[in-house]
């Protein structure tokens, strides 16, 4: 016959699901709090670019350069948005450097591991762009001479990816992960950065471009870079580490779009092989990504500790 009183009290169960409860989530700060915050750090970085008045458009090195400046300035002031209005309790427990993505355990993974996934998924590109250019200029070390004395291609490849990864990845999610569920942070934070990305519409309009046609393309902008940011945001609350989507970004920027003219015209045998890449890197992209970016491989118990 069951007896009651062989069951545990009670007393002794809840404090072992309170404690599994608290291991998976971070000490809370207001959701009205951190979604201000990342508000507000978003108008600041978007703002930064046009706090100069100049004639040269977005390209010209004047522009690059000040542009450069005044992104460096909200580098420095985004982390203290992070110190001040963080949970106490989290910052007397864990490193400032750490909640901004910065340790040493897990680095190299963190390095080669997201790096090699996002090549896979643009596999199909990679194998397009091999049929248009040496290989081996990527190993020509004037051509990175070339590469690194050219402003724009600084600007595409190391300090957009740096400070749009910094301030938008290593400075808000902190804050967001500390009000919602590392899932839901994950589809939050991205919207601030597609919306960041609007500001190109005025661009356009101001060298002439039309109206609809600024609209469509600032639309498409707005799709591709909220879809990359959720990517980023993924890796940042996985892996713990700000190398892996800045790495990543970096490498997008220097991708860009795949471009379907191109695989069109190459011949009928590379033009099937491409698009069994495409499918391949895509499939395999999406059956490793949980694998790769699985917290464990990192030793990140901090935003994904699941």
């Amino acid at each position: 016959m069951f007896n009651a009183s062989e069951m545990p009290p009670k007393t002794t169960i809840q404090p072992v699901l309170e404690a599994l409860a608290a291991a998976n989530t971070l000490p809370q700060i207001p959701i009205i709090t951190s979604v201000t915050c990342c508000f507000v750090l978003a108008v600041l970085y978007v703002g930064s670019l046009y706090v100069w008045s100049t004639k040269h458009n977005r390209d010209h090195p004047a522009t690059i350069k000040r542009r450069f400046a005044s992104v460096s300035v909200v580098m420095l002031f985004a982390p203290f948005f992070v110190w001040y209005f963080s949970s106490p309790e989290l910052l007397s427990e864990e490193s400032f450097a750490k909640l901004l993505g910065f340790r040493w355990q897990g680095l190299w993974q963190a390095v080669v591991i997201p790096y090699g996934l996002t090549m896979l998924l643009f596999m199909g590109p990679i194998f397009v762009n091999c049929q248009n250019e040496s290989i081996g200029s990527y190993f020509d070390l004037d051509y990175w001479r070339g590469c690194l004395h050219n402003i724009i291609w600084v600007r595409n490849h190391v300090m957009a990816p740096l400070s749009e990864e910094f301030v938008f990845r290593a400075c808000m999610m902190p804050l967001i992960l500390q009000s919602f569920t590392p899932v839901t942070a994950v589809f939050i934070t991205p919207l601030f950065f597609g919306v960041a990305h609007l500001h190109h519409i005025a661009e356009r309009l101001s060298l002439g471009v039309e109206l609809s046609t600024a609209l469509l393309i600032g639309l498409f902008q707005f799709i591709y870079t909220t879809l990359f940011g959720f990517y980023s945001a993924f890796l940042f609350a996985r892996t713990g580490h700000i190398v892996a989507p800045f790495l990543v970004h970096a490498f997008c920027n220097h991708m860009g779009l795949p471009d379907l003219q191109d695989l069109w015209q190459q011949e009928l045998w590379r033009r099937v092989l491409a698009i069994v890449l495409y499918v391949v890197g895509l499939a395999g992209w999406i059956l490793l990504l949980p694998l790769a970016t699985s917290p464990s491989i990192y030793g990140n118990t901090l935003y994904w500790n699941v």
